[in-house]
């Protein structure tokens, strides 16, 4: 592949609903481009993009792949995402590394939440977009529907370029809305043709359309507009190349993928009205003079480049894939990872297409490629050169909420499943292994049930090691609700020294279930010796890891120690700390014992039709509603007070409710006690499993 410089490069990102067309669109435009022979279909499982074995064995793109296409002088690089939600991580390192954005949307499907999705990520990170209806050659596909929905939702910045001729259900070709010309297919090849009748009202609203975005982007084309004067084509051009990568007008064209149709025209779009990464600013932090440095994709200043997206796959290996801030990367250089302090040569550079490398020289500033086995690289690192340390901000990534349990059945495979989740967390940074020391479990964190579907089935058939997953524990907590006063004389005889310990003890609520127990000794007389206190409080620090309830840890209690009696030859510490231990069962259980559970302050974004549904759920799930909130783009964040328990599976719920367009966080806020019924099926299932043998 060429070497090509900042200005001849396109980063480009696929955004859009799971499944409207962008693994599709992206074999249109290979095989436009001359890089594939024949385009290769989703259900097939051999499109260039997705090459993983998950992505074949489920017809769906799971993890952000990158299609560098060279094109007339142009290298652009498409970077193909997930539709799905589950995989939304992969979605936000690629738009990081991108200057523009395609939505892809489904002219059968229309305007869905993955769309919606789409739009919101590119306003944020303010991306210059184009729209992209597929499935033209469908007999109930409609450009129009689209067109329209699209308007009513984001307003007049929505500007049709194309739309479809139509003849007997067929796409037989598009008209130019721009050049006011019509062109029809002729097999591979474009030819001109005059406008269908039948099209000349669309062309005149869309024309209305186009030239109503661009008067809204100047005062002096509004007075021009104003006045009843036409635009010059060029005028127009030239004002949607500005104001397109101003994020002030959205053109939206079409075509069919799987004919090959409207792609020429797109791709031709790409190169004229989106933007090079030299028109983008981009600053860090010079960590040798603490000023800022402004890399701006400038290929004269000092090398440096983020890793945006990591692959570690057992067949082709670890490649960290970087976006050249500043500078010119090149074959052998030393490279300083600031964020790891580790000093690493550059022995090749490669661009990937899909899962295949390809070496290449060198990279100038803007374009994307990839080292491979950068030991300590991790996404998000910044590289640079010692003499010249440069540091980026951190791209956000959303924080998984979904958790599942997990065991691995043979014991044997434990160290492979840790060594092989190790590898799956640098690749999906959405995807975290949770230690869970006090409920004896390990927790799997992930967007959705389904990423951790697929990490389960990426270990069996990639690491050859299985793990099963399943529902999580609570991590309940057992405390008293009143006093109780116990006495415990234990008392052991065999031949020697015996043993004695006896303790008279009250148990009361503290007040403080932050902390496990308090301890107090009101001891008149010397009744129990002072030597005796530590070993009386060690009792108590054993009792409270298990309950007597249900063996969950204990809070909130106070132990006084007020009576006792010793042997001046048989009493020991040891003695002192089982009477203790026993004492404490007793008086627990007598001091009414109750189970807490953990309370998880909620927050969940949705649309605002979707609020009563929503609320209506909480409520049956014991969640508390504590307010609404209205924000930008139509929503309502509802903010309520729910037990950790009824949060599971919860995702899968709120995306059926909403439609996939409900958003959802939570994190721990207090412990508060369980009902009666809740404590009673707790406590059975605790004594069933310790009387199996094996409670947890």
């Amino acid at each position: 592949m060429n070497v090509y410089t900042t200005d001849k490069i396109r980063n480009v990102v696929l955004l859009g609903h799971g499944g409207a067309g962008k693994t599709s669109l992206v074999e249109s435009i290979a095989y436009l481009a001359g890089i594939i022979p024949r385009m290769g279909k989703v259900e097939d499982g051999n499109t260039i993009s997705d090459f993983g074995k998950e992505e074949r064995k489920r017809n769906i793109s799971i993890s952000a792949s990158v299609i560098p296409i060279e094109w007339e002088g142009i290298k652009i690089n498409l970077l193909d995402t997930p539709g799905y939600p589950d995989f939304t991580g992969e979605v936000e390192e690629a738009v990081s590394a991108a200057d523009a954005a395609i939505i892809v949307v489904s002219g059968k499907a229309g305007v869905e939440a993955g769309t919606e999705r789409a739009w919101e990520l590119c306003e944020k990170h303010r991306l210059p977009r184009m729209i992209y209806v597929t499935g033209m050659d469908a007999d109930n596909a409609s450009f129009k529907t689209v067109v329209e929905k699209l308007t009513e939702m984001y307003g007049k910045k929505i500007a049709p370029f194309h739309f479809p001729i139509r003849e007997n259900e067929k796409f037989v070709g598009y008209v130019n809305v721009v050049s006011e010309t019509a062109h029809r297919w002729k097999d591979k090849m474009v030819a001109d043709c005059p406008v269908p009748d039948y099209s000349e009202e669309n062309l005149s609203l869309y024309k209305d359309i186009l030239m109503e975005a661009v008067a809204e982007t100047s005062e002096e084309f509004m007075e021009r507009y104003f006045m009843g004067e036409t635009f010059s084509e060029n005028e127009i051009r030239s004002a949607l190349r500005a104001n397109v990568n101003d994020c002030a007008i959205v053109p939206i064209t079409m075509g069919s993928n799987t004919l090959c149709q409207g792609t020429y025209a797109l791709v031709d779009d790409i190169v004229k009205y989106l933007p090079s990464p030299e028109q983008k600013k981009l600053a860090g932090m010079d960590m040798k003079t603490n000023e800022v440095f402004k890399a701006n994709y400038d290929f004269a200043k000092t090398k440096s480049a983020y890793v945006f997206k990591t692959i570690v796959d057992p067949f082709i290996g670890k490649y960290s894939l970087i976006k050249i801030c500043s500078g010119v990367f090149k074959q052998d250089d030393l490279i300083y990872n600031y964020d790891k302090d580790i000093e690493e040569r550059v022995s090749k550079l490669y661009v990937l297409r899909g899962g295949k490398a390809i070496e290449v020289p060198e990279l100038h500033a803007g374009d994307i490629g990839a080292i491979a086995k950068l030991t300590a690289a991790r996404t998000g690192n910044t590289l640079s050169t010692k003499a010249h340390t440069i540091l980026y901000g951190k791209f956000e990534i959303s924080k998984p909420y979904t958790a599942m349990r997990y065991k691995v059945p043979n014991k044997n495979d434990i160290d492979k499943v840790a060594q092989a989740l190790q590898k799956l967390t640098h690749e999906d940074v959405t995807l975290k292994v949770v230690n869970d020391v006090e409920n004896r479990q390990t927790l799997l964190y992930g967007i959705g049930e389904l990423q951790l579907e697929v990490v389960q089935s990426r270990l069996e058939s990639e690491y050859k090691c299985k793990i099963e997953l399943s529902k999580p524990k609570v991590a309940f907590r057992e405390t008293i609700r009143k006093t109780s006063d116990v006495e415990y004389k234990y008392k052991k005889q065999s031949g020697g020294h015996g043993q004695y310990g006896h303790v008279k003890m009250k148990f009361e609520p503290s007040g403080d279930t932050e902390s496990a127990y308090v301890f107090e000794q009101q001891i008149v007389g010397g009744a129990v010796p002072k030597n005796f206190f530590p070993a009386v409080e060690k009792g108590l620090q054993e009792s409270v890891v298990k309950g007597p309830l249900a063996a969950y840890p204990v809070v909130g209690v106070k132990g006084i120690l007020y009576d006792g009696s010793y042997h001046s030859v048989d009493s020991s510490e040891m003695a002192f700390k089982m009477a203790t231990i026993q004492a404490f069962k007793k008086g627990f259980m007598e001091a009414g014992p109750v189970l807490l559970e953990p309370i998880m302050s909620l927050k969940v974004t949705i649309p605002d039709e979707y609020t009563g549904d929503i609320m209506g759920d909480l409520n049956k799930r014991r969640g508390r509603v504590l307010g609404m909130n209205p924000i930008a783009g139509g929503k309502q964040v509802v903010e309520a007070d729910i037990p950790m328990m009824e949060l599971y599976g919860y995702c899968t719920i709120l995306r059926s409710m909403t439609g996939g367009r409900g958003q959802y966080e939570y994190e721990f806020a207090r412990y508060e006690q369980t009902p009666r019924e809740i404590q009673d099926a707790e406590v059975a299932a605790r004594a069933a499993k310790a009387a199996a043998g094996y409670a947890e």
